[in-house]
């Protein structure tokens, strides 16, 4: 055999065995782009996104040119270019939707960096808004199986949304109450005999079923629902646009209006297309068929503009309690739950204790606590609408609070080797720690010292408390009385906690005290948000320049009185009549002199109508006017005129 056949024979054994390698490489290389979803098709199909199509255009060079465009998009970050880092991120999503870093850092630059390069509340807004949609409407479209992602729009929500470091965070919780009001509407009211845990949670599932169970299609609307099929066909002729977003937004404005006794005449200032709305709702007065409709379109725009899933929703309204969609936690609390799903599912070795995992879980678990705090909302939808200032006021919903207890064992599960037990410092256990400190100090105030002591006997009892601090011992043996003293103090140092706590207090003191005709709880909780407001202006506040209306972390007036009389206003403001009847005659003097000018503007003519029929008492007998009332306008408006003279605005006037 020659040299030449040697070689030839050589380099064909090579080639033999290169090719079975290459086959049984290519199944496993295939099996794993199906599992994460990374190949590409040959062609683009029907209803292939159009980034599916310019990305098997370019081939090979792909990689290349993505490469090119993401070190050209970090640097124009870096020096500031941040509008140059929007197009050429545009472009690498285009190029490479399944890339997850690409997307978040779009995402992030969006929502952080460019909004508070301008000018206005509104404007950030809209920048913050674009953050999110395009990580949640496209970028999770892409890849749905991305923990990373679902972590990262967790915390959009959760923090830039949510939370208090930015300066218009405050336009930013109406703004997004407002949208996700017309989405969703009201929550449902919770009768009076089922406000047990399970209960409520199960007037709001039950609320979300009928979105769940709404038909799907269009065809489907008119097998189940005729009439509803029929005010969706006379809409659209009407107004001029298909049965959406639009639909949902008339409907809750109407809703609020109608609603409003003091608005009667509100619709005769209103545009063609609100008129006509208001034609279609006196042509079509069944009201199933309208609930019909507006589920079934709620459950498309659910699904089709915001890329959730209403199931999913249900699910964790039965898991975690009450959930408002109105409010940035529900949302964190929704995308980080998908994403420690999905990352569940797609678990192995070379992944389980990814510190993905780890921070997911934490924004979870700081949303349930978020949603323990802050639950609970009080919203002016109307005042958003026409513009103007709206009072927003969220505060702590006690249904959440065995939803946390019940998640950490398997967060801690789940966590691998960052909360194992040989750690002597645990993140997830400091955080529950911090919550039953919360849970114990709310059940006190509120005058349930029951259940102030169960969970006071849990935080110093439970397994997973970690052990490493020196003063535990010393804090566990404290009294309930003293132990509680010491958390308000201890908690004043956080500014979120301090204004939560006393406007929190307030509402409940007017509440479950007033309205209920408690005293104990009245007096325990108002006095309870006197010594708090006191502590945190005297030694903890900061002002802080913020946007054209409030300083970002003014939440509360620097005079109590004007604070807690505000308050209630918009507290007895937000009631039926009847209701608003019995707190104002239960309140003290003080508090019906801010109260009742309001009311005249809101309920007089209504009752007055009433009365006329035979139908109500005059109002000055349901809303007499309280002693002293010109000597309170006359200090009211001293006070205002100082304000607007000296230019106090979300700062202390100095003495």
């Amino acid at each position: 055999m020659t040299q030449a056949r040697k070689v030839q024979l050589v380099a064909l054994m090579v080639l033999l065995s290169s090719l079975i390698g290459s086959g049984f490489l290519s199944v496993q290389i295939a099996s794993s782009q199906g599992t994460h979803e990374l190949n590409y098709t040959d062609r683009a199909e029907d209803g292939d996104p159009p980034e599916i199509a310019i990305g098997i255009a370019i081939g090979a060079l792909r990689g290349l040119i993505v490469n090119f465009l993401w070190i050209r998009a970090t640097d124009a970050k870096e020096n500031g270019q941040y509008y140059e880092a929007v197009n050429l991120s545009n472009w690498i999503t285009k190029l490479q939707p399944r890339l997850p870093r690409v997307w978040t850092f779009h995402s992030w630059n969006l929502a952080y960096n460019i909004s508070v390069t301008t000018n206005t509340p509104s404007e950030r807004w809209s920048w913050v808004n674009a953050g999110v949609q395009i990580l949640r409407d496209k970028g999770l479209r892409m890849n749905p199986n991305s923990m990373h992602m679902h972590k990262e729009l967790g915390w959009i929500f959760l923090h830039k949304i949510g939370g208090y470091t930015d300066d218009s965070n405050r336009y930013y919780k109406s703004q997004f109450a407002y949208e996700w009001q017309n989405v969703m509407g009201k929550p449902p009211v919770v009768p009076a005999d089922k406000r047990s845990d399970e209960d409520t949670k199960a007037v709001y599932a039950e609320w979300l079923e009928a979105m769940v169970h709404a038909p799907s299609t269009r065809k489907g609307l008119k097998k189940a629902s005729p009439g509803a099929a029929e005010i969706a066909d006379a809409y659209e002729a009407a107004i001029g646009n298909k049965i959406g977003k639009d639909l949902l937004s008339r409907y809750e404005l109407h809703n609020e209006i109608s609603s409003a006794v003091f608005l009667t005449n509100q619709f005769a200032r209103a545009g063609p297309k609100t008129r006509a709305f208001v034609e279609l709702q006196e042509r079509f007065t069944n009201e199933q068929d309208w609930a019909d409709l507006i589920n079934h379109t709620r459950q498309r725009v659910l699904i089709d503009d915001y890329n959730m899933e209403p199931v999913r929703m249900l699910q964790q309204t039965r898991i975690y309690g009450p959930i408002d969609w109105r409010l940035p936690a529900a949302h964190s609390l929704y995308w980080a739950s998908r994403g420690t799903d999905v990352g569940l599912m797609e678990v192995s070795v070379n992944n389980h204790d990814s510190l993905d995992f780890v921070n997911a879980y934490r924004i979870v678990m700081q949303s349930l606590q978020e949603l323990w705090r802050h639950g609970d909302l009080y919203f002016n939808y109307l005042d958003v609408h026409e513009d103007r200032y709206a009072y927003y006021q969220a505060v702590p919903n006690p249904h959440f609070v065995p939803a946390y207890g019940n998640l950490l064992d398997e967060i801690v599960a789940n966590s691998g080797r960052f909360e194992a037990d040989r750690n002597a410092y645990r993140s997830h256990a400091a955080g529950y720690e911090n919550f039953l400190r919360d849970v114990i100090r709310f059940y006190y105030r509120r005058g349930d010292e029951e259940l102030a002591n169960q969970y006071f006997n849990k935080l110093r009892s439970w397994d997973g408390q970690n052990i490493n601090d020196p003063d535990r011992m010393l804090e566990m043996s404290l009294s309930l009385h003293d132990f509680v003293d010491k958390q308000l103090y201890d908690s004043m140092s956080s500014p979120q906690v301090a204004v939560s706590e006393v406007f929190a207090s307030l509402v409940n003191a007017y509440i479950q005290g007033l309205l209920y005709g408690n005293d104990d709880v009245f007096e325990g909780q108002f006095e309870y948000a006197v010594k708090a407001h006191k502590y945190f202006f005297s030694e903890q506040y900061n002002p802080v320049a913020a946007s054209t209306v409030n300083a970002r972390m003014e939440y509360m007036d620097h005079d109590f009185r004007v604070l807690s009389g505000n308050l209630f206003v918009n507290v007895i403001m937000q009631l039926p009549p009847s209701e608003a009847e019995l707190l104002y005659g239960y309140a003290p003097n003080d508090l019906k002199q801010f109260a009742y000018d309001s009311l005249v503007v809101r309920y007089k003519d209504f009752v007055d109508q009433l009365h006329a029929q035979g139908e109500s008492n005059e109002f000055d007998v349901l809303f007499p006017p309280p002693d002293g009332l010109e000597g309170f306008r006359a200090w009211y408006q001293r006070i205002l005129d100082e304000r607007s003279r000296d230019g106090v605005t979300g700062k202390i006037r100095q003495n």
